[in-house]
């Protein structure tokens, strides 16, 4: 290198430094310190004991894991593909050319802005067995009332339910790859007349698969952590049937002290999350289409 690039360099890393301490100092360092946890029997109050890999196996025998690794996995596979068709389509309805459409984007986003506990509180009313919302507006239909948050058929239901509400978030995200859609393209498809269902199954789906990539990717990395309306609306009931993977972590933690085990909990979360992350990118390749790497194959 010569002296210039050396210089260089060093003001790259310099002006970087801040980041990188602070990244070492509060999440590196506590992502390894909590593997070292993982392996230790620590009530926060006494000294660490170092016990090997009790901790894991001591969640393989723990039903409470399997039974929040399994409230988990259905909050996830029900949410997300929910979460990515209710705000695809809301974009796609946010992108005509309507009177008020910018009021309108606002509308459907704010919900993503606001206190995750001040929504939970919100849903708490709307969800009341008695006097809720939700039911006066299933007794227009001549429904029976439901008991959603204090029923364990219908508890989960409606976690899932109130998870979609900040769904107004990703539409910023949707409504960014649709602009950035070549309008030649539709034009073309209609000259050769393309049905505008056929035009947005062949020509808006494909070109938009990226963003619903990225939005699968980043909405069940989501779903994995969901802790606020859980934690607040229920704290795992009734009957265990809302204990979902970060509150019973957090239990184990805070509430029973437990630290050690709550680390190993946390790790097993991490590998989890990592192994259907690369599963995602490894299934991409059939389905997910990059135009400028067409463009490049040809």
């Amino acid at each position: 290198m010569t002296r210039a690039q050396r210089r260089e360099a060093l003001e790259g890393y310099l002006c970087i430094a801040p980041w990188l301490i602070g990244f070492v100092l509060f999440v590196g360092g506590p992502i390894l310190g909590s593997l070292g946890v993982s392996l230790t029997d620590w009530s926060l109050l006494a000294p660490p004991d170092f016990i090997g890999l009790k901790n894991y196996a001591d969640l393989v025998v723990d039903p409470i894991f399997w039974l929040s690794l399994k409230v988990t996995l259905i909050y996830t596979a029900v949410h997300v593909p929910l979460s990515i068709a209710l705000g695809f389509g809301l974009a796609l309805l946010l992108n005509q050319n309507v009177r008020f459409v910018a009021l309108w984007r606002t509308v459907f986003y704010l919900p993503a802005v606001v206190s995750g506990v001040a929504v939970a509180l919100l849903w708490l009313w709307v969800f009341n067995p008695e006097l809720g919302l939700a039911n006066r507006f299933l007794a227009l239909f001549g429904i029976e009332p439901l008991g959603w948050l204090l029923s364990t058929r219908w508890a989960l239901p409606a976690l899932i339910i109130i998870g979609l509400w900040n769904v107004g978030g990703g539409i910023v995200i949707y409504l960014a790859g649709l602009q950035g859609i070549p309008t030649e393209l539709f034009e073309a498809a209609q000259i050769d007349g393309a049905s505008a269902l056929r035009r947005f199954w062949n020509v808006t789906v494909p070109l938009m698969t990226p963003v619903l990539f990225f939005q699968l990717i980043v909405g069940m990395i989501g779903a994995f952590q969901v802790f606020t309306n859980p934690y607040v609306l229920t704290n795992g009931g009734p009957a265990n049937a809302t204990m979902v993977y970060v509150l019973y972590l957090y239990l184990n933690g805070f509430s029973f002290l437990k630290m050690g085990y709550a680390a190993a909990l946390g790790w097993i979360l991490f590998l989890l999350a990592l192994a259907l992350t690369i599963l995602s990118f490894w299934s991409s390749s059939r389905w997910v289409y990059y135009e400028a790497g067409e463009r490049r194959a040809r």
